[in-house]
């Protein structure tokens, strides 16, 4: 069985979560959310504007942005800008936020308001991409509890919760929520998006060396489905110390 850090954590374990909230003096909602070394910090914008093809249509529009800072590595790297664009990967990595957290939100439940997710990395040991969704999703409900009590809507407009998590193959175990070096050492690695209620949202999987089976994958996928009752009890245990 091989060992995993800290001491003591098991393949069928996350790394220690915590999300502490309103950590932002500015934003309407915001979310720093640890997987262990991977520390992200998460902001919701309320926008009064929505994109043009939306305007006169009654609803909203959650969109989320990403990126990494150039020390959130063990080697500094250059910043976005600096390389003239975005890459590839951020470009994903952000879709995959704002699907996310569209997929649980009424779009007609809180105007022509647009609502900007920004997960910025500010230490990465693997697992950024689901460490953002899972801190996104309580940084928007922040933000529209911010919504409803300023009176612009009378309840918040999210369905359930919605989280992230990784699981893989590591030397033939099946692993949840790796870090760097388990995710580069991984026969297979996947991300499952799920709701509090078990809903797929999106699954990414790859085999690195040698395809996997069907019976991997659900047991990836077993694992995927126990991980995310446990973030979603960090969420909402997270949002209960602001009165969410």
């Amino acid at each position: 069985m091989p060992t995993r850090s800290p001491a003591g954590r098991t393949p069928a374990s996350l790394r220690p979560i915590s999300l502490d909230l309103g950590v932002s003096k500015h934003a309407e909602g915001s979310c720093l959310v640890k997987f262990g070394d991977t520390h992200v910090l998460c902001t919701a914008s309320i926008e009064e504007q929505v994109p043009g093809w939306l305007k006169n249509t009654g609803k909203g529009w959650v969109t989320a942005e990403y990126g990494m800072l150039p020390r959130s590595t063990n080697t500094r790297t250059a910043r976005e800008a600096a390389k003239g664009g975005q890459s590839g990967r951020t470009h994903e990595i952000q879709r995959l936020i704002g699907r996310a957290l569209r997929a649980v939100t009424e779009i007609r439940g809180f105007g022509e308001i647009q609502v900007r997710l920004d997960c910025d990395v500010i230490q990465a040991d693997g697992g950024t991409r689901t460490a953002s969704v899972t801190g996104a999703y309580v940084a928007l409900h922040q933000a529209f509890g911010t919504m409803k009590k300023l009176g612009a809507i009378t309840k918040i407009p999210l369905r359930e919760p919605v989280a992230a998590v990784s699981c893989g193959l590591v030397s033939g175990t099946p692993m949840l929520d790796l870090d760097y070096n388990e995710d580069s050492n991984a026969q297979a690695d996947s991300n499952f998006v799920m709701t509090a209620s078990g809903k797929l949202v999106e699954v990414q999987g790859t085999a690195e060396h040698h395809p996997f089976t069907e019976e991997e994958f659900l047991a990836l996928l077993a694992l995927a489905k126990s991980g995310i009752a446990e973030l979603v009890q960090h969420q909402r245990a997270a949002l209960a110390k602001i009165g969410l």
